[in-house]
C-alpha cells in the first residue's frame, strides 16, 4: 500500500512541474496574458477590469481574438493589443455615447414605429456599424409601408462629454405598393376572381387614396388563407398552396412588390355519402343526424363540414358526454370525384383544462376573450370547441393575430391552454360625403369604436348635414348582455328631411330605441325592439315656398276672394278666403298633409326575425337572406297600429363573377282602434320598390289638387319583386370595383286608410264637401272658389314595373351606384280641367354614392 501511494505522489508532482513549465513558456512567448500583466490605455468610461476580462477570457488566448471581441461590443471604434516586454498593452478608442435619436422627413411612418426598429438608443454606445444597419432597417420599414424608393441617410452631431446625436434624414419618395399579384397553377378560377377574394390589391390610378395596395406580409398570409378556404368551400378537397412568394422589384419608374401564389387545385368533388358513426352507447343518433349540413350530391364544402363538426360535438356534449370527440373522415374516390364524409363519435381521453392563459392583450380585457370560449378551467378539453373559439376571436376584429397552443399540466390528465393575441386599433374617425337624388349633397362625420375601453362594446356617434337633410345619431351595443350571448343596446337619433321637392312638406323625427338580439343558431337570430319617437310634419308657407297659402293666406301675396263670394257646394260665404285654384298654381300641399301637421308620438314594440346564409354580408355572391319585422304601436303615444314588413333576397353565382339576385318585399299596416291611420304612419314608396319612379312617386294620391308633387298620401299595403344580374365590365381590372347590372322591378302600393275630411282653415265648414261628395271642380259650372277640405283619393293597385341598367362602383370613397330605369307600366291618373292628376311620378336616373376617408 505504501509503495503504491508513493508512486501516485511522484506522478502528480511530475504533472504539476510540466504544467508550470508549459505555462511559463507560453507567457514568455506572449500568447497568453494574465490580468496582473495587462495594461489598459485610452479608456475613459469603460472600466479597465471589464476590458481585461475580454483579454483573459478568450478561448485561444490570441491577442487578435481579444481585439475582435472588444470591437464586437460596440463600445470602441478602435482596439490595439500588443506586447511590451512581459506586459500586454490594450489601447482602446471609445465610441461616443448616443445623446438622442432624431428622425427628419418622416410623414407616412410615425416616429414611434421607427424608434421600435432602430438599435441606436439614447445613452447607448454609438457604433457606426449599428447606425448603418439602422439605415437598412428603416428602409425595410418603408418598403412595408409602400415606400420602397425611400432614401435614408444619417449624420452625427458631436456634443460635449463624448456624446453624439444621431439624426436620420428620410426622403420618403413616392408610394411603391404591390405592382402585381400573380397566380400560377389555377385552372378553375381566373386570376381576377382569386385576386377579388383578397383584401390586398394591385396599384392603379386610385393608389393615391387607397392603402390596400401596400405590401403587408401578414395581410398577404391572411389573403392566401382566404383563397384556400374559397377552394375548399367549392369542392376542391385536394387543394393546397404550394408557395406564396413576394419579391421587391426595383425599376426607374415602376418599382414595387410582385406577389406570386402557386397553387395545386386538384379536382372538384361532390358528396357521395354522409354518415354519423356513434360509438358511445346511448347516444341519440337521429339528433346527431340533424346537425349534419352536407347532403349527398352537393358540391363538397369544407365550411359545411366544420359547422357539422361543431353541431355534432355540441349535441353529443348536451346528451351528457363531455369527453366525446367527433372525428371527421373523408374517403376520396378520384375516379368518380366523390368524397364520402363520416363523423365518428367516440370517447376521447379524459383530459381537463387546468388553466387558460391569455397573453399579449394590452388593451382588450381578459373576460372579453374568455367569453368567446365554450369551455373554461375544469371543463373537459375538446379540440373542436377550441378551434371554434379561435375562429370567433379572429372574427371579432379586435386582434391582429390570434394563436392557440397547449402545454402539459401538472398531471397527465391536465392541459394548459395558451391564447396569444396582439391587439390592433379598433376605433375610426371618418368623414363621408355623397349625393343622392333624394337627399342631394350630404356629408357625415362619425366616430366609432368597436372595442370600447377594451370591453368589446360598440359605440358610434355621427352627425349628418346636407342640402335637404341633417341629423344626428348615437348607438351603443353590448354584445354580451348580462353575461349571455345576446346583444343589447340603444340608439338615439334626430333627423330633419326637406321633402318639398317631391311632397311639399318637411319632417323632423327624433327619439330612441332599445334592442336585444338573440342568436338562435349561427344562421337565425331574433331581435326584440322598443322605439319611442316623435314625428313633426310641417308644410312650409313662405313667399318662396307658399305650399299652404290656400288655407293660411300670406299677407300681400295670396289673392283673396272678393266680398259676396259663395261656395257653390256648401252655400257658405267664402269672401276673404284665398282664391282657388289661383293659390295652388305656385305649389300647394294636399289637404291631407295640411291636416296632419303637428307632432305625433309613437310608442312601438317589435321583433326582427332574420335568417342569413350569405357568404359575404358586404358583397354577397351566394346565399339567402330573409327578414320579417312585425311591429305594434299603441303602448302609449298617439299612434295605434299593427305593421308587418318582410324582405327576402337570394344570391347565386351563375357564372364566374356573374351574380344573379332575386328580391321579394312586402308590407301591411292597419289601425288597432278602428280610427283612420295618421298619414305619417303609412307607407310612402318610390325607387326603393320600383326603380324608375320618383321618391313618393307611386301609390294612393289626392286628385283634388293640381300639384302633382304634393298629392302622395301613402298606402297601407305594398309588395314588389326584383330580378337583377350583376357582372364585371369587360376590360376593366376587377380590383377597381366596377360592375355592371341589368334589372327588372315590379310592385305596387295601395290602400289609403287615413282621414278624408279636414277643417284646416278653422271656419267650422268642410269646404267642397256636398251631398254628392267632394267637389274639386275648379273650372266651369259649379266650380269652387275655395280650396276643398276633403280628399279625393285615387287608390289604384296597378302593378308598376320597369327595366333598366346600372353601374356599381365599390370605390375607395365608398359604394356608388347609378341606375337608369324605364317604366313599363304605371298609373296614368285621371283628367280634370288642368290635365292628368294623380298619375305616378317618374325618375329615370337615380344616383347615390358616398365616401369615407
Amino acid at each position: 500500500m505504501m509503495s503504491m501511494t508513493g508512486k501516485r505522489r511522484r506522478k502528480s508532482a511530475e504533472r504539476a512541474i510540466v504544467l508550470v513549465a508549459t505555462a511559463a513558456g507560453v507567457i514568455l512567448g506572449g500568447e497568453v496574458a494574465h490580468a496582473q500583466q495587462i495594461v489598459v490605455e485610452g479608456n475613459k468610461r469603460v472600466d479597465s477590469g471589464t476590458i481585461r476580462s475580454y483579454v483573459t477570457g478568450t478561448a485561444s488566448g490570441s491577442p487578435e481574438e481579444a481585439r475582435r471581441n472588444l470591437l464586437s461590443t460596440g463600445l470602441f471604434s478602435d482596439v490595439q493589443v500588443s506586447a511590451r516586454g512581459g506586459t500586454t498593452v490594450v489601447r482602446v478608442r471609445e465610441n461616443s455615447v448616443v445623446g438622442r435619436v432624431f428622425f427628419e422627413g418622416n410623414k407616412k411612418v410615425e416616429k414611434s414605429t421607427l424608434e421600435g426598429v432602430v438599435e441606436s438608443k439614447e445613452r447607448g454606445a454609438l457604433s457606426q456599424a449599428v447606425v448603418a444597419a439602422d439605415v437598412e432597417r428603416i428602409r425595410e420599414v418603408y418598403k412595408r409601408f409602400g415606400r420602397g424608393t425611400a432614401k435614408i441617410s444619417y449624420r452625427l452631431v458631436d456634443l460635449p462629454n463624448g456624446r453624439s446625436d444621431v439624426v436620420f434624414t428620410i426622403d420618403e419618395g413616392d408610394k411603391t405598393g404591390i405592382r402585381a399579384i400573380n397566380f400560377v397553377g389555377n385552372r378553375a378560377y381566373s386570376e381576377s376572381t382569386l385576386r377579388g377574394l383578397m383584401t390586398s390589391t394591385e396599384m392603379n390610378f386610385l393608389s393615391f387614396i387607397k392603402t390596400s395596395d401596400v405590401y403587408d406580409p401578414d395581410r398577404i398570409a391572411a389573403d392566401v388563407e382566404l383563397v384556400r378556404r374559397y377552394y375548399l368551400k367549392n369542392g376542391y378537397a385536394d387543394f393546397r398552396v404550394v408557395n406564396a412568394d413576394a419579391r421587391y422589384v426595383e425599376a426607374a419608374d415602376d418599382s414595387g412588390w410582385v406577389v406570386t401564389v402557386t397553387v395545386d387545385e386538384g379536382e372538384q368533388y361532390t358528396v357521395g355519402a354522409v354518415a354519423v358513426d356513434p360509438r358511445i352507447p346511448g347516444v341519440d343518433r337521429e339528433a346527431l343526424d340533424g346537425q349534419i349540413r352536407a347532403r349527398v350530391g352537393d358540391v363538397y364544402n369544407a365550411e359545411d363540414v366544420e359547422k357539422s363538426l361543431v353541431g355534432v360535438t355540441t349535441e353529443v356534449n348536451r346528451q351528457g358526454h363531455p369527453f366525446a370527440q367527433v372525428r371527421p373522415t373523408g374517403q376520396r374516390d378520384r375516379a368518380s370525384r366523390q368524397v364520402s364524409l363520416g363523423f365518428v363519435v367516440e370517447d376521447g381521453p379524459r383530459v381537463y383544462v387546468e388553466r387558460i392563459n391569455i397573453r399579449g392583450n394590452t388593451r382588450t380585457r381578459d373576460y372579453v376573450i374568455r367569453r368567446e370560449l365554450d369551455l373554461t378551467e375544469g371543463d373537459a378539453y375538446n379540440r373542436v370547441l377550441v378551434d371554434r373559439a379561435e375562429r370567433r376571436l379572429n372574427g371579432l376584429g379586435f386582434f391582429k393575430k390570434v394563436r392557440f397552443s397547449n402545454e402539459p399540466g401538472t398531471s397527465p390528465d391536465r392541459v394548459i391552454v395558451n391564447i396569444d393575441v396582439e391587439d390592433q386599433p379598433t376605433g375610426s374617425f371618418s368623414v363621408a360625403g355623397g349625393y343622392s337624388t333624394q337627399d342631394g349633397i350630404i356629408g357625415e362625420v362619425s366616430v366609432s369604436e368597436s372595442n370600447f375601453l377594451g370591453r368589446g362594446q360598440y359605440v358610434r356617434v355621427a352627425g349628418q348635414g346636407g342640402q335637404y337633410a341633417k341629423g344626428f345619431d348615437f348607438s351603443f351595443t353590448e354584445p354580451y348582455f348580462l353575461g349571455y350571448r345576446m346583444a343589447a343596446g340603444f340608439d338615439a337619433f334626430y333627423k330633419y328631411s326637406d321633402l318639398t321637392r317631391y311632397s311639399r312638406y318637411e319632417t323632423t323625427v327624433y327619439g330612441g330605441q332599445l334592442r336585444v338580439g338573440l342568436p338562435i343558431t349561427e344562421d337565425f337570430g331574433v331581435t326584440f325592439r322598443y322605439s319611442l319617437y316623435n314625428t313633426e310634419l310641417k308644410v312650409p308657407n313662405t313667399i318662396k315656398r307658399p305650399y299652404n297659402d290656400c288655407s293660411v293666406p300670406i299677407p300681400g301675396y295670396t289673392q283673396l276672394n272678393p266680398a259676396g263670394t259663395v261656395d257653390p257646394t256648401t252655400g257658405q260665404n267664402v269672401a276673404g278666403l284665398p282664391t282657388y285654384p289661383n293659390c295652388a298654381y305656385d305649389g300647394e300641399a294636399s289637404i291631407a298633409l295640411k291636416g296632419s301637421q303637428g307632432s305625433t308620438l309613437t310608442s312601438l314594440a317589435g321583433v326582427t326575425l332574420a335568417y342569413s346564409t350569405l357568404d359575404n354580408l358586404q358583397r354577397p355572391t351566394n346565399g339567402f337572406y330573409g327578414e320579417l319585422k312585425p311591429d305594434v304601436a299603441g303602448i302609449g303615444g298617439d299612434s295605434k297600429f299593427f305593421r308587418v314588413t318582410g324582405d327576402a333576397r337570394y344570391y347565386k353565382e351563375i357564372w364566374e363573377d356573374v351574380i344573379g339576385f332575386v328580391r321579394l318585399q312586402g308590407g301591411h299596416i292597419s289601425a288597432l282602434d278602428g280610427n283612420p291611420l295618421r298619414i305619417t304612419d303609412q307607407f310612402f314608396l318610390g325607387p326603393s320598390l320600383v326603380r324608375g319612379f320618383a321618391p313618393n312617386g307611386l301609390g294612393p294620391r289626392d286628385v283634388g289638387i293640381a300639384d302633382a308633387r304634393s298629392n302622395a298620401i301613402g298606402g297601407t299595403t305594398y309588395f314588389g319583386a326584383t330580378v337583377e344580374v350583376q357582372f364585371p365590365i369587360w376590360g376593366i381590372p376587377k380590383d377597381l370595383g366596377l360592375k355592371g347590372a341589368v334589372f327588372a322591378d315590379a310592385g305596387t302600393l295601395f290602400g289609403y286608410s287615413g282621414r278624408r275630411t279636414f277643417n284646416v282653415n278653422g271656419d267650422a265648414f268642410i269646404n267642397g264637401l256636398g251631398p254628392t261628395g267632394c267637389n274639386y271642380r275648379s273650372i266651369g259650372a259649379g266650380a269652387i272658389t275655395v280650396e276643398p277640405e276633403c280628399v279625393n283619393v285615387r287608390d289604384s293597385a296597378t302593378i308598376r314595373s320597369s327595366v333598366g341598367a346600372s353601374i356599381l362602383w365599390n370605390s375607395p370613397l365608398g359604394p356608388i351606384r347609378f341606375d337608369y330605369a324605364y317604366a313599363l307600366t304605371k298609373d296614368e291618373g285621371v283628367s280634370n280641367g288642368f290635365g292628368k292628376v294623380g298619375k305616378d311620378q317618374l325618375q329615370a336616373f337615380r344616383f347615390s354614392g358616398g365616401s369615407r376617408f
